[in-house]
């Protein structure tokens, strides 16, 4: 079996908010100095009226598919509808249309429904694997298709639904706000920009917006990016990767699989190299 390299006292920061204590024992468990700001603070939208309206048009017999993007996102959903709705009904109604789950959380949540789904997404569950999933199994257009969004909409899967001819809902079910008070980010951020950062681990697409709409109001965005240029920046998977080049940030390390374990063991045993490299060009 191969030697593992931890971290080696390496500063790895990290933007994680609700499990942000386990990610801190995780960094220090592989041998890295953990600095663990939250990014984002989860509001969920019980009183949703996206999600509600949703509710009356399944009730109704207006929506031929429900795509389901997260499987926090899925469950919730249920709850909210149940504020309104008895939860015989709501199965009943999401058993008659086409369910399409986007990778295993999805799918668990369904399962927990007692729902099976009809179309599941292989990893790496990016957008297009949604959009080639679907066109797989059936021609959509004139579908009227119901988006489970979770933080920020995915305007390239919106664009791609309504491209090939559905009718396209979105029915957003939590979003994300910058935490009521943003001093530990602000100050994270400045140890980055002072190059006193080693390792940057990203295990949600939506830290990487906010990330940016806080340097982008204090001017900081340019010099992140340089800082960024000779630190190992790893992210969870596919999405968040999409999300982090889209802002030009560097993607050095995604995991086997897109777990918070995994990808803060991986980046440990890739980090002395990863940084060698980089910091030698």
């Amino acid at each position: 079996m191969s030697e593992i390299r931890g971290f080696s006292e390496l500063q790895v920061a990290a933007f994680e908010s609700r499990m942000a204590e386990e990610m801190s024992r995780l960094i220090s468990r592989y041998g890295g100095q953990p600095l663990v700001a939250p990014a984002l603070r989860e509001i969920p939208l019980q009183h949703n009226p996206e999600a509600l309206a949703f509710g009356e048009q399944l009730l109704a017999g207006a929506c031929d598919m429900l795509i389901l993007l997260t499987g926090v996102g899925t469950s919730t959903l249920f709850e909210v509808l149940q504020t309104r709705y008895p939860p015989d009904r709501i199965l009943a109604a999401l058993a008659r249309i086409a369910l399409a789950a986007r990778g295993p959380k999805p799918v668990a949540a369904l399962k927990a429904l007692g729902l099976t789904p009809t179309i599941t997404v292989p990893e790496p569950n990016t957008w297009r694997n949604v959009l080639h999933a679907l066109d797989a199994d059936r021609p959509l257009r004139g579908l009227r298709i119901a988006v489970q969004e979770y933080g920020v909409s995915n305007e390239n899967l919106l664009q791609g639904l309504r491209e090939r001819g559905a009718e396209v809902t979105r029915v957003p079910i939590y979003r994300w706000a910058l935490p009521g008070d943003v001093g530990p980010l602000r100050e994270a951020l400045q140890h980055i920009q002072a190059g006193q950062v080693d390792v940057l681990l990203i295990t949600n697409a939506a830290q990487v917006e906010h990330v940016m709409q806080l340097l982008t109001q204090e001017g900081h965005a340019p010099s992140f990016r340089q800082a960024l240029a000779r630190m190992l920046v790893a992210s969870i998977g596919p999405t968040a990767s999409e999300r982090l080049r889209a802002h030009g940030w560097p993607v050095d390390v995604e995991p086997s699989h897109p777990k918070m374990g995994i990808l803060v063991k991986e980046s440990s045993e890739q980090a002395s190299a990863i940084l060698a490299r980089k910091r030698s060009a």
